[in-house]
């Protein structure tokens, strides 16, 4: 985690610490605090197609994982063209066939509070990493990464925007979404176990 110390839900007395667990930090004088989840934030361009595509793929595995508790997922666009739209019909009925949800999900723009509130901000591409960095507030760049540097066997560092292709493009980002989720999931299942 990021975070130096978590909230702490109260003292009960005194202020000897006698442990500190992966989640937890436990003490005879205060209450078990559970430290805050981790959050990932996912962006593309309009939020309708590869940023959401990666959060109905990320959520699955999450719970999958069971760890939907402690891990919060949400995506955004760095432009408001479909703001309040749900996912394209092509990143919907290509989720559809793999068994992933996007029907509750909706576009919205990234806004400057994401950069204080998410942990994980992850750019599909690299025209959305420099957008990102360029409204990022000063000393909170080191939260924003390329989704693709966590696949696991993908070698390409972007996910090509499917928006103006067939269904075949929508195919190729579910396969690559899918790999670097599973390689965050990985990063995210380490730092969870981290002392």
């Amino acid at each position: 985690m990021k975070r130096d110390c978590p909230d702490f839900m109260g003292p009960i007395g005194g202020s000897d610490w006698t442990g500190v667990g992966a989640n937890r930090i436990v003490s005879p004088f205060y209450e078990v605090v559970t430290m805050d989840k981790i959050k990932v934030l996912f962006v593309c361009m309009g939020n309708i197609c590869r940023s959401p595509t990666a959060h109905g793929v990320f959520r699955a595995l999450v719970e999958e994982a069971g760890l939907k508790d402690r891990v919060e997922i949400d995506s955004a666009g760095t432009h408001a063209y479909h703001v309040g739209n749900p996912p394209d019909k092509r990143a919907r009925a290509t989720a559809v066939q793999r068994g992933i949800r996007l029907d509750d999900l909706s576009a919205r723009a990234v806004e400057e509070a994401d950069f204080s509130r998410f942990d994980y901000i992850l750019a599909m591409d690299m025209d959305n990493f420099h957008n990102l960095s360029a409204i990022c507030p000063d000393g909170l760049e080191d939260k924003i990464h390329l989704f693709m540097d966590y696949a696991l066997e993908h070698r390409i560092r972007e996910v090509p925007d499917p928006y103006y292709g067939g269904a075949e493009g929508f195919e190729k980002v579910f396969d690559m979404v899918e790999d670097a989720a599973r390689g965050l999931l990985e990063d995210i299942q380490a730092r969870l176990s981290a002392p």
